[in-house]
């Protein structure tokens, strides 16, 4: 109940991965620069040694103006022979070239080598290029290669060593649940006995204030005890949909806590204008949604005041319920919704009834709506999208 050992696992194996990789894999940007230079080195000399081919060609040739001379050629290099103002003389190359000054050049993918020749000893050309194609796939690839195996072995390592060390707290947190589970179970039947013998006691003998109140008493305890009770089924049991006539479920409630609201002498007023409207929606979310909103109210409303249930539509068709009450009203209307929050400390309640009432709304996509006045009351308005209320087909045989 207190912590998911697989979502901590995941969460913090997939935090610990990202800062360990981001640590280990800055310097494979300077491996990855060392290995693009290294290329670059490469393709230097293989351009290097291209033209050193051509030229040893060229000097075997000679200078025999009646014979016709072969110009090397090869698959991946192209080159060519340039006077001084680099005009070609013989030339593989169409691109322009990106530098008439002798040395190693690059444009985009392409790399030159442009060499200066003695003077008028190859066919009266000034220099020779040499041009290529580099590509780097291999480097990035093998950085990928490397990258997705430290990062794959750090996030093994990162579940393997969280999930060892979450292992005692599991252990814990089993032990605490089933703790609480007996624990409620043990809540619970004495307060069912409590209720029962009360009952029987108004049957035979007649009301009594004094019964009235530990009436009161164990329906205070039975809604912390289901608030408790969900919170433990939470995330292992699916609450199904279902029909609802909200009308009588809303008079239903009305009726349990009518009780509690003696005590303090308030009263507690229903109506509905929308019909008999049916929500499908889960009967254990909706009662909790509605009783911490009412103990809520009761607890902080004046003696001898009133709490007012209206159930209404509004302009698009969806149906709302308010519950309003004359009380202190609430200093601070958003954190009344945080886990834990208690606005006065001496109050009974853990703080964890209206935090159960907002994950089943932002759950569900109702609406809430809180207006508060100090000294004046409170008013919570809950909107139910009317997608979520079955439709009652008519028949219509209107002539």
């Amino acid at each position: 109940m207190i912590v998911n050992e697989e979502k901590f696992v995941k969460k913090y194996s997939l935090i610990y991965t990202l800062i360990v990789s981001f640590i280990l894999l800055a310097p494979l940007s300077l491996y990855i620069n060392h290995k693009i230079n290294l290329q670059e080195v490469q393709t230097e000399v293989e351009l290097k040694s291209i033209q050193s081919h051509i030229i040893n060609a060229m000097d075997n040739f000679g200078n025999h103006p009646g014979e016709i001379f072969e110009f090397p050629k090869f698959s991946s290099f192209e080159s060519g022979l340039y006077k001084q103002d680099f005009s070609p003389v013989y030339t593989q190359i169409k691109e322009t070239l990106p530098s008439y000054m002798p040395g190693y050049h690059s444009k985009g993918f392409n790399r030159y080598l442009i060499t200066e020749l003695p003077n008028k000893k190859y066919f009266f050309a000034n220099y020779l290029v040499t041009k290529t194609k580099i590509s780097f796939a291999p480097v990035f690839l093998e950085t990928s290669l490397i990258a997705f195996g430290i990062i794959t072995l750090i996030l093994l390592l990162s579940f393997y060593f969280l999930n060892s060390f979450s292992r005692p707290f599991k252990r814990v947190n089993e032990k605490l649940d089933d703790f609480i589970k007996e624990s409620m179970h043990e809540i619970n039947t004495p307060l069912s006995i409590i209720n029962v013998n009360v009952d029987l006691f108004n049957t035979t003998y007649g009301k009594n204030k004094y019964f009235n109140r530990i009436k009161s008493a164990t329906k205070s305890l039975a809604t912390i005890y289901n608030d408790m009770d969900y919170l433990i089924k939470q995330n292992r049991v699916e609450y199904k949909n279902e029909p609802i006539n909200l009308k009588e479920f809303l008079q239903e409630r009305v009726s349990y806590f009518e009780l509690i609201c003696q005590l303090k002498e308030i009263e507690i007023l229903f109506t509905c204008n929308v019909g008999k409207p049916v929500l499908f929606f889960s009967t254990t979310k909706l009662q909790r949604v509605v009783d911490n909103t009412l103990s809520n109210a009761i607890k902080f409303s004046f003696t001898k005041t009133k709490i007012e249930l209206k159930l209404f539509s509004d302009e698009y068709g969806n149906i709302c319920l308010s519950i309003q009450d004359y009380g202190k009203g609430i200093e601070n209307p958003q954190k009344i919704l945080e886990r834990y929050y208690r606005e006065n400390e001496y109050k009974n309640g853990f703080g964890i009834g209206m935090s159960i009432v907002k994950s089943i709304i932002d759950e569900a996509d109702i609406q809430l709506d809180i207006k508060s006045e100090l000294g004046k009351g409170s008013i919570f308005t809950y909107t139910f999208k009317k997608f979520m209320f079955i439709q009652k087909t008519e028949n219509k045989q209107n002539a």
